[in-house]
């Protein structure tokens, strides 16, 4: 019976990929072989056939699905349309890092024509497992520290994509924090030390802070349930909360923003999103349009115009200070004339 019931649920899963469903958030299926289907062909190329691409993602969280959702929507205006010459996998790692190993080995074994990696775990874990096929990454703090890449401006080898630190946002957010409130002395963050890409922004956030006369407090979480708990360490030690662009923090925001409104903690965030979903302010740009800078890049490797490692990797173009003002009332903050003349306002 069990020779006969794996292959039945991996035409299952693929089945439902291929429809358009939701993205798989469970454990990956066994490795398919390439599809024989026919579409329009990509250009310079005579014989028809389908692009399949495989999407990583670690975790769910408005920030990365956006980026996910950019991506596809890059892709469909470059003439690359699911259900006719595009199949897409998407698998949801959840947070969990043999997934996430799983994950990029079922799409080196598929065979697929490109990888498309969203956070730093999902890109670091596609790039050990192959060699051969394209990858590209989004929202990635540090490419380099991540050693995803050589250089930015040349790549190499089979990757390339874009980073989501726009080289001003952490400063400017740190310098916001102390222009907003002179009198705060302490700092707190929440992130997953076991986080590469939060390491590298904390770090940032520190040294910015140490130039303030500011103090961080730090507060770490090795996964989502822990992060209220960690939160919670921060009532009455610190002035201003600040959620750095951390997966497992952002992917409980909710929790965060809880204890921030019940304690009356003006709550700094590191992206747009977040600002959003609750946070006091923050500086960002759209996720959205980071995946669809993404695929533009796609789109080249794909008809065969470049090769990944010589595309450069790709920054934000735009930051934008937003505020919250639901968020603001919330966690006891009075908006001033200085504070919204300079933002983007949401939550109105």
């Amino acid at each position: 019976m069990k020779k006969i019931f794996v292959p039945i649920v991996c035409s299952f899963m693929m089945l439902l990929t291929a429809c358009g469903g939701s993205p798989s958030t469970t454990q990956p299926a066994e490795p398919s072989k390439p599809s024989e289907s026919t579409a329009a062909p990509a250009a310079g190329n005579a014989e028809k056939k389908t692009v399949r691409i495989g999407i990583s993602q670690i975790v769910e969280h408005p920030s990365l699905d956006a980026a996910r959702e950019g991506f596809l929507a890059g892709l469909k205006d470059g003439g690359f349309i699911e259900g006719d010459n595009l199949k897409v996998d998407v698998q949801i790692a959840q947070g969990d890092m043999n997934n996430n190993m799983t994950i990029a080995q079922k799409f080196a074994a598929d065979k697929v024509d490109l990888i498309l990696a969203i956070a730093t775990p999902s890109a670091q874990a596609a790039v050990k497992a192959t060699s051969d096929i394209p990858v590209l990454f989004t929202a990635i703090t540090d490419p380099l520290g991540a050693k995803l890449v050589d250089t930015l401006e040349n790549p190499g080898k089979n990757v390339t994509g874009t980073s989501d630190t726009h080289p001003e946002a952490i400063a400017n957010t740190i310098k916001t924090i102390k222009e907003f409130f002179p009198d705060a002395k302490n700092v707190g963050l929440i992130y997953n030390s076991g986080e590469q890409n939060s390491v590298v922004n904390v770090n940032k956030a520190k040294d910015e802070m140490a130039k303030l006369g500011l103090a961080p407090v730090e507060a770490t979480a090795t996964n989502s349930s822990e992060v209220k708990q960690a939160v919670e360490s921060l009532v009455g030690r610190v002035d201003v909360i600040y959620v750095p662009k951390d997966n497992t923090a952002v992917s409980a925001l909710e929790s965060i923003t809880q204890v921030a409104n019940q304690n009356k903690i003006p709550m700094f965030v590191g992206e747009k999103d977040s600002v959003k979903r609750g946070g006091f302010a923050g500086f960002g740009f759209e996720y959205y349009d980071l995946g669809y800078t993404t695929a533009k890049m796609a789109i080249e490797v794909l008809n065969g115009n470049k090769k990944p490692g010589d595309i450069p990797v790709g920054f934000p173009e735009e930051l934008n200070l937003v505020i919250n003002k639901k968020a603001a009332e919330a966690q006891g903050v009075s908006l001033t004339d200085a504070m919204t003349s300079k933002a983007v306002m949401v939550g109105e």
